[in-house]
Formats: structure tokens, sequence, C-alpha cells
């Protein structure tokens, strides 16, 4: 009898260890996701690329409802194509082979926001764009204009044409390399090595 009791002993011992380790696995790889989760954002946000593109960054944690020695967490975004050019500086080109037009200052934005193209520009403005060849340095999309106080290309008001200027409204230029603005890979290496750390801790809390 004394037998029989140590080793539902120690079967007990072993199922409340088991229970501890999934615990510890869940909520220490769940830790890690949240960490590497902040530090994602953190540098979107350092970088200059708005709160709101950091809030695409998420985590999650399976399976839900349960702790297991099986546990995964993932931590992506809702903007891959935007955070991914950040993160690898690609090279951009033209679609068509000829030019990017890269909105200068004086075109302001489009109705939707964002920056505008050259037809969306001439169509709201009413203005026309004129070609200016440059041998040395980018050619450009010029308007005849007047500046608003915003700094902002707009149709004259005067009859007689005072206040109008050649106004560069867009640079022209072959190809553009993005600058690397993001290295998510360091943080998420760094989360990966903590994670045995992070789980033999939570284990002896338990």
């Amino acid at each position: 009898m004394k037998l029989r009791a140590e080793i539902a002993d120690i079967a007990r011992l072993m199922a409340d260890e088991v229970k501890a380790g999934e615990k510890a696995v869940h909520f220490g790889i769940r830790d890690a996701g949240i960490a590497l989760k902040a530090a994602w954002r953190g540098q979107v946000t350092s970088a200059g690329l708005g709160q709101r593109l950091a809030r695409t960054i998420r985590s999650e944690t399976w399976p839900k409802g349960r702790h297991s020695m099986n546990a995964a967490s993932m931590v992506w975004t809702r903007a891959p194509v935007i955070v991914n050019a950040h993160d690898t500086g690609p090279l951009i080109r033209s679609k068509g082979g000829f030019w990017l037009a890269i909105p200068l200052e004086a075109a302001g934005k489009s109705r939707s926001g964002k920056r505008p193209t050259p037809g969306e520009w001439e169509a709201r403005t009413g203005l026309r764009l004129i070609f200016v060849y440059r041998r040395t340095g980018p050619s450009l999309l010029v308007a005849e204009a007047r500046l608003t106080k915003h700094g902002r290309a707009a149709v004259s008001r005067s009859r007689t044409g005072r206040g109008l200027a050649s106004v560069p409204i867009f640079l022209l230029v072959p190809q553009v390399r993005l600058k690397k603005r993001l290295d998510l890979e360091k943080p998420a290496n760094a989360a990966l090595a903590s994670l045995p750390g992070a789980i033999v801790s939570r284990w002896e809390r338990t």
C-alpha cells in the first residue's frame, strides 16, 4: 500500500509539473510576441512613419483558451507592403519604364489625402503641367501658377497674370531607392534568443 501511495504521488506531481510547463511555455511565448510587437512598433514611430502604421503591427498567441507545450506566437503587420519596403529599402522603377513623378510641396495632396499623380493634379487644379528636361539632375514637371501662402500651386486670380511663376510641381526620375528605415530582423532574433530564459523564468514562478 505504501508503494502504491508513492506511485500515485509521483503521478500527481508529474501531472502538476506538466501543467506548469504548459503555462510556462504559453506565457513565455506570449510575452516574447508582445515584446517583439512593441519593438517593431517602436521602430516604426522612431523612424517617423507614424502611429497609424505602427498600430498595424499585431501579435497573437495560439492555442486560444488553453495552455500548451506547442504554443506559438505570431507577430505580423496589416500593411506588409509598406512595412517591408521600409525594412528592405527596395529599388523602385516606373511601371511604364519612363519616369517616376515625385510630388513636391507645391503639388499639395490629392482629394484622398495621398500624394497626387500628375493626371490627378491637373484634373484637380485645372492647370497644365509642362515637361522641363534637365541634363544634370532630375527633370521637372512645372506649371504656370501662383503660390498660395501655404506654398501650394494654384490658378492665378489676377486677370493680368500678376504673381504667376513657373512652379516646379513634380520631380521626374527614372528610378529611386527607398531608404531603409527599419531593421525588423534584429529584434526578432533577440526575441527568439530570449525565449528559453523567458520560459524558464515563468516555470520557476509557477
